[in-house]
């Protein structure tokens, strides 16, 4: 392990020379792939150096009160300090343990957020729109851009479908556990006789594909020009700006009209088709190594019910790790971090036990 940490501490030294070559900064993808590993290390070998300072402190420690002549007030300081420093090492090693496990490739990147209304009708739209506006705030609070890229808006303002771009630090790590189907139980506001009704919304978090990661070959995407419907000014239904894209293979569909331009729409669309078609195969391949995935609370089934938000209980349960919040509102308004590091440490925790196995 030690060994493993000061060859983490070359590179990491390594990259901060490369970083402030001017050749590297002159290439853009170079740069860009440096600084993500960059970031990598950062926290692993801050997590060591401490470490390493709390080694010294407890050798120091335990060589001084070696020594005699001291006096009891003396001997009194340096042992609570032996006493902390040892309670650090403990700590510290622990969080090496997990900072040491084997990151995801994607933990770095930016997502395409995907919301669908499912089961329940206008109901699970309304619903999607919900959770549309929770990560929203949540994304806010974490000092990420978010930007709706698609939309399929129901008559009463929910969501049949919307698709976001989520950008910023460490993205798909905090939000990648939410994919899959989110229930809830309230009264719907079409309901005239005050039953709870439950409805459905499924959730899907893709990483974003780089041009450099993946590409879909030009022949097998179709391009359909249209005129744009909705908000937009003078410029709808007058310039054909809208864009679909369908990828031949698969069927997937995206269209774009958010923008004022076709080529920005253009540029919207493909880098949404080419992360849907790219989570397509990837899930193919999940799919078949389903075996291996059953310890973790990651990207696992999609159809699965992963959480359920209760609202005569003001109550939110994720049902992978058995944790109940009475902090319904709270969670809706975007104060998602309660669940998501509890979902974290889970994580942790069970490929620890894995590699101690």
């Amino acid at each position: 392990m030690f060994d493993q940490l000061e060859s983490m501490i070359g590179r990491y030294e390594e990259l901060g020379e490369l970083l402030s070559d001017p050749e590297v900064v002159a290439d853009t993808k170079r740069f860009m792939a440096l600084s993500r590993e960059e970031a990598g290390l950062r926290d692993t070998v801050a997590t060591y150096q401490e470490y390493k300072k709390v080694l010294e402190t407890i050798s120091d420690s335990e060589e001084m009160l070696g020594e005699s002549g001291l006096d009891d007030d003396m001997k009194e300081m340096l042992k609570e300090e032996l006493s902390e420093a040892k309670s650090a090492k403990v700590d510290l090693e622990e969080k090496i343990k997990i900072l040491l496990l084997p990151k995801d490739p994607n933990d770095d990147k930016n997502i395409i957020l995907e919301i669908r209304g499912a089961a329940g009708g206008d109901e699970a739209a309304l619903f999607a729109g919900d959770l549309l506006n929770m990560y929203q705030h949540y994304a806010e609070s974490q000092g990420w851009k978010f930007e709706v890229m698609e939309a399929s808006i129901t008559g009463i303002g929910g969501y049949k479908e919307v698709s976001a771009l989520i950008s910023g630090t460490s993205v798909y790590s905090k939000l990648k556990y939410e994919s899959g189907a989110h229930r809830v139980q309230r009264v719907p506001v079409t309901e005239t006789q005050g039953r709870v009704h439950t409805s459905t919304a499924t959730v899907l978090v893709m990483p974003e594909v780089e041009e450099f990661d993946y590409q879909i070959d030009p022949n097998e995407i179709r391009t359909d020009i249209y005129h744009a419907s909705g908000a937009g000014g003078q410029n709808v239904n007058k310039v054909a700006t809208a864009v679909r894209m369908v990828h031949l293979p698969t069927g997937i569909k995206v269209e774009m009209q958010e923008e004022r331009t076709q080529q920005k729409n253009r540029d919207k669309a493909i880098k949404l088709l080419n992360t849907k078609v790219f989570d397509y195969y990837q899930q193919i391949e999940l799919d078949k190594q389903n075996a291996d995935r059953k310890s973790t609370v990651g990207t696992g089934d999609r159809s699965e019910r992963i959480r359920t938000y209760n609202f005569p209980q003001n109550r939110v349960t994720d049902h992978r790790i058995g944790l109940t919040l009475q902090k319904l509102d709270t969670i809706l308004s975007g104060k998602m971090d309660e669940v998501i590091d509890a979902l974290i440490v889970y994580d942790q925790t069970a490929k620890l036990e894995e590699l101690n196995r």
